[in-house]
């Protein structure tokens, strides 16, 4: 039975907003499709699989070990879940137990943000309590070091475009901090694409989403030290039970890292070339005037950013982009300050096109 968008009476959509999860993220490449299909037409003992496959994948990231999981969220759940109860099969049964009263976690209060879910739900969904060092606008290594109190489990670091970038510590700062308490660090660096740096940097578990940077399926990698780790997989007879991941996307998983290690991600050099055309058909139309601008997070990831200064805003602009098949959704955050960011990284030349059109429908300019 064919699959398409009419089969189910589904909009085709155009994604200019970057690797989103309302979206589904990426597209994946025909070499993990054919991953997953082996995943899929085979059965496997599945604590082998996650075990071997994570053995496998850490000696390719030069980590301790890997444990792979539904999503980064779940990562995150399923790491502070870990970290409190320490290899604890009791708690792994009894994840809200009053009887494990260490449950503090600690991150900066500018990185308790808001990213499709509240970080902290998911924080409380593993058993732990946030704890906020710091304030909105910065946070150093004594703000951390302050909060850190008896019943404390572990330090969080988001790394992320949503999280306030100044006067904020680092990752190695806040592992310096933790190593004086013997506390663990988890790294939430979901959408980050250096799979190296922040293991290198003494963290204890990183987590990657699998289907944003490495543009993998529905998935979540856990980068760790082994006890760590083995602390993570073990909530796979507690609360990891109702965030299982199949043997399908194990496999593709495993196939998009290494690709990702071999190929890499589209350069910046990349983008901005595609960039140049579209940008000059945008400045083409009135009321609109575009530039090409670099991830404000550092990133290596450019995008192109149109300010809108007619009669019409910025946010009806992006909402009548939606309204048509194919939908276009971009990148909304700045549409308060009349601006529209184009993320190009899932978008061909053929749909900017389709992009500069509609932009002129919308503005009521239509090329002749």
């Amino acid at each position: 039975m064919t699959i398409s968008y009419d089969k189910f009476g589904l909009n085709e959509v155009i994604n200019a907003s970057g690797r989103m999860t309302i979206l589904g993220v990426s597209k994946v490449s025909p070499t993990v499709l054919a991953a997953q299909q082996y995943g899929g037409e085979h059965f496997f003992e599945m604590e082998e699989l996650s075990v071997k496959v994570g053995a496998y994948l850490a000696e390719l990231l030069k980590a301790e070990d890997v444990q792979i999981v539904s999503s980064a969220s779940a990562g995150i759940a399923q790491s502070v879940a870990g970290v409190i109860g320490k290899g604890s099969l009791f708690h792994a049964y009894h994840p809200y137990t009053e009887k494990i009263t260490q449950r503090e976690i600690i991150l900066p209060k500018g990185h308790n943000v808001d990213y499709g879910t509240p970080v902290e739900v998911m924080v409380e969904q593993g058993g732990g309590k946030v704890v906020e060092a710091g304030y909105a606008n910065m946070c150093t290594p004594e703000h951390v070091e302050m909060m850190i109190t008896k019943e404390t489990a572990a330090l969080l670091y988001i790394k992320s475009h949503h999280t306030v970038q100044k006067s904020m510590l680092t990752v190695e700062e806040m592992v310096t901090v933790a190593r004086k308490y013997d506390l663990p660090v988890i790294v939430d660096a979901a959408a980050e694409e250096d799979l190296f740096r922040y293991y290198a940097e003494g963290a204890d578990l990183v987590i990657y989403s699998g289907a944003k940077a490495i543009e993998g399926p529905s998935a979540g990698l856990v980068v760790g030290k082994k006890r760590a780790i083995e602390w993570v997989r073990l909530q796979g007879k507690g609360i990891g039970r109702a965030m299982k991941i199949g043997k399908d996307n194990i496999l593709g998983l495993a196939q998009a890292v290494e690709d990702y290690l071999t190929n890499g991600s589209e350069s910046g050099e990349s983008m901005k070339a595609r960039l140049v055309p579209f940008i000059e058909g945008i400045n083409q139309m009135t009321d609109l005037q575009a530039a090409i601008v670099q991830d404000s997070a550092g990133r290596e990831i450019y995008r192109a950013s149109v300010k809108v200064t007619g009669t019409i805003s910025a946010k009806e602009v992006i909402q009548q982009l939606k309204t048509q098949s194919p939908a276009i959704y971009t990148r909304e955050y700045q549409a308060n300050n009349g601006i529209i960011e184009f993320d190009i990284r899932s978008v061909n030349q053929a749909e900017m096109t389709k992009i500069v059109q509609r932009l002129h429908e919308i503005l009521g300019d239509e090329k002749d």
